[in-house]
């Protein structure tokens, strides 16, 4: 046994150890044949079978860096304690399956920086979510972020809100808004809207600045927007990450459900990496869907469009250098680092690139469902990503003041590094930087 396995093994988490204390091999085996040969894609078999262990994707992945190039962090070495594990092991005990959960929820961000970087394409992030998705029927999983999937499966949300509580946070804001602009609505329900917006739990209990910012700029922009009034307004999906694909197909069919029956045009998604992965991608295709029902586009896309459109005008670009911060999930995800550039340069006098960058950008090591696994695992999460803060280091060297990335868990990752690391720098959405630079 290594010294990294000796390590893991003494991590206690109630989901875990209350999952292993249940545990049957015999039902283990059943669940592993069942995700293998009947729910997964023939790629997984590809994928196991294409690998030929060069190691090239070692030097892609931010926890095999931070580490101190420990093999046991490295993209093969993870797939080696986790599936391979738990596939071609002759006894599956639950100290392997232990293993494979924590490595499986805590040390793999999905972020897919290894997949450009093997020569072959094989996606490690596939097989790693296939690991979680047998961990999830064995109910071995991490208790904070079980939690949270269980508020989706309970509320549709992630923060178990109440509907009048969304609501209540909604009509708030307007009235902070209309001090600024007596003139404003927070449009509730309006059928046949352009555009309908969705935000994720967070939003209306920790950051309801953003739904603030969210009506200003629609409002001066001159949109035709509205948000839902019910289930289906949170698009975030811990699920997609428990591995929970029944719960995350009812989520995605709630938010889209909602969106037809308001009769809107398309759907914008608020500054949050993983719920666009979810309904842009992984969500709709466990629907059966090639694309989604409405047309969906992230907000990065949306400030693009009404900056160019000219139909929010900058007052005063911010003189404060800044640098940015690729999230994974819409920039190899979807290709968005140019624009969001286009869109910083359009507010900002200075940007200061972080190296490498673009698709090239290290995760900031909260994505894939790691932050929200919680307190047991954040130092393993924050000593996990060093290599995240020496890119924000070096940015700060050169003069950045402020880092800017337009995803929620970026942000919180991103302030714990900052945090732990003792970095002198503000993190922001771009929400924000458009707010505090266009004429109102």
């Amino acid at each position: 046994m290594t010294e990294t396995t000796q390590r893991l093994l003494t991590i206690m988490d109630d989901g875990i150890e209350s999952g292993l204390a249940r545990f049957d091999e015999k039902k283990v085996r059943e669940i592993i044949h069942t995700v293998i040969h009947k729910e997964a894609s023939p790629r997984l078999e590809a994928y196991l079978s294409t690998c030929v262990h060069c190691g090239l994707c070692s030097d892609s992945c931010h926890y095999y860096l931070s580490r101190d190039k420990d093999p046991a962090y490295s993209p093969a070495g993870k797939v080696k304690k986790s599936l391979l594990a738990l596939t071609r092991s002759r006894k599956i005990t639950p100290e392997i399956l232990k293993e494979a959960a924590i490595v499986a929820f805590t040390h793999c961000n999905l972020c897919r920086r290894c997949t450009l970087y093997c020569p072959l394409g094989v996606d490690i992030a596939y097989l790693i979510a296939m690991v979680r998705r047998i961990c999830f029927l064995c109910g071995v999983v991490p208790h904070y972020i079980q939690d949270t999937a269980n508020s989706h499966s309970a509320t549709f949300n992630q923060m178990w809100i109440k509907n009048d509580e969304w609501l209540d946070s909604l009509y708030w804001q307007e009235e902070e808004a209309r001090e600024e602009l007596p003139d404003l609505t927070i449009p509730v329900e309006r059928e046949g809207a352009e555009i309908m917006y969705s935000v994720i739990g967070p939003e209306p209990k920790f950051r309801a600045q953003l739904i603030y910012q969210a009506a200003v700029i629609m409002d001066r922009a001159g949109i035709s927007w509205t948000y839902p009034g019910t289930r289906g307004w949170d698009n975030s999906d811990m699920c997609m990450y428990t591995g929970d694909y029944e719960m995350m197909g009812r989520l995605k069919k709630a938010h889209f459900d909602t969106a037809m029956r308001l009769k809107v045009n398309r759907i914008v998604m608020g500054e949050c990496g993983h719920a666009f992965r979810s309904v842009y991608d992984t969500g709709n295709r466990y629907l059966g869907w090639k694309t989604p029902p409405v047309p969906v586009v992230h907000a990065v896309e949306f400030y693009h469009e009404i900056l160019t459109d000219k139909r929010i005008t900058i007052k005063k670009k911010l003189d404060t250098p800044v640098t940015f911060h690729d999230p994974c999930n819409i920039v190899r995800g979807r290709g968005l680092h140019e624009i969001a550039r286009e869109v910083t340069r359009m507010c900002c006098t200075t940007l200061i690139e972080m190296e490498p960058n673009r698709e090239h950008n290290f995760c900031c090591g909260a994505g894939g469902g790691v932050i929200n696994c919680g307190p047991n695992f954040k130092n393993e999460r924050v000593l996990g990503n060093r290599v995240k803060a020496e890119q924000l280091m070096a940015a700060k060297a050169k003069g950045a003041d402020t880092v800017i990335t337009p995803c929620h868990n970026c942000h919180g990752g991103l302030e714990d590094i900052i945090h732990h690391f003792g970095i002198d720098m503000k993190i922001k959405f771009l929400s924000d930087i458009i707010y505090e630079t266009m004429e109102i």
